[in-house]
């Protein structure tokens, strides 16, 4: 961070909101953004995602539209957007809270509800970003195909030009993509998901989950259940209870986990390596085993 950045920050919270910010305070940083929290003149509670510098509009208009979009759905709840440009984003903040197994349980059947809510296509109307990654949403009208497409491939390519990847395990997802026909269950229309479900982005508050830092797009409903099981989430039975029991799941979902989980361990072994590469081969090798 910069000399002098959160006085930056500050000041460009304030010309975007058009209030004065009276207090802001650093609260870490991921992917390359700056995370603050401040305390505006009015007394209102904002969190800030900052650019040291300019060029990050894409990024944060798609945040801004994934959490409208989500927020239109009128089920799960999502923080307020209050303002975007080129190098912030700003949403209201959120008392920090604990998941139990009632909040998991509405958490639930409350994913189910928004993903009910649909999406016109597979993808979305804006330029996609998942962390730091471009994220394609061209729109598409098959989920298997647009899956290998647009999730798959260009993510192995990446992680083979970054030296993260094998060329015996690129060859190994690419197999995946190449069955996605038979890989990828019965047809379901577009879904509207939150895209990088795990638990970090579900955050916990007054006794309900919200979703943040979504990479939003029309999608497959499985895939942000399969995320929200790759890392692990607090009462994740309880959750998946409650969604199976607002909106049933295809007969085989349980085999197909492995086959939605590959797109976000594709991300990770691009952002952070081969660390993440025996995972990657293990879930690929499940899907084709399915």
């Amino acid at each position: 961070m910069t000399p002098g950045f959160e006085t930056r920050v500050s000041e460009r919270i304030g010309r975007l909101l058009g209030v004065p910010v009276a207090r802001v305070r650093t609260a870490g940083g991921q992917h390359g953004y700056q995370h603050l929290s401040a305390t505006l003149a009015d007394g209102r509670e904002v969190f800030a995602k900052a650019a040291d510098g300019g060029g990050q509009e894409a990024a944060f208009a798609a945040e801004a539209n994934g959490l409208r979009w989500l927020a239109a759905a009128d089920a799960v709840p999502v923080p307020e957007v209050l303002g975007a440009d080129e190098s912030l984003l700003v949403i209201e903040l959120l008392p920090p809270g604990r998941p139990g197994p009632r909040a998991a349980e509405e958490f639930g059947a409350a994913l189910a509800r928004t993903h009910a809510k649909g999406a016109d296509t597979f993808g979305a109307p804006w330029p996609g970003f998942i962390a730091s990654l471009p994220l394609a949403n061209t729109p598409g009208t098959q989920w298997a195909s647009w899956y290998a497409e647009h999730r798959l491939v260009p993510y192995i390519r990446m992680a083979r030009d970054r030296g993260a990847l094998s060329a015996a395990d690129a060859n190994l997802v690419t197999a995946v993509a190449n069955r996605i026909g038979e890989l990828a269950g019965p047809p379901e229309p577009p879904s509207r998901i939150h895209g990088d479900l795990w638990s970090g982005n579900v955050l916990w508050s007054g006794g309900r989950g919200w979703l943040i830092d979504p990479a939003a797009h029309g999608g497959h409903r499985e895939t942000d259940l399969a995320m929200l099981a790759l890392f692990g989430a607090p009462y994740l039975d309880r959750i998946m209870a409650a969604y199976a029991a607002t909106a049933p799941l295809a007969d085989g979902y349980r085999q197909r986990v492995p086959l939605h989980q590959l797109h976000p361990l594709l991300v990770h072994v691009c952002l952070f390596g081969a660390s993440y590469a025996g995972q990657l081969r293990a879930a690929a090798r499940a899907a084709l085993a399915a």
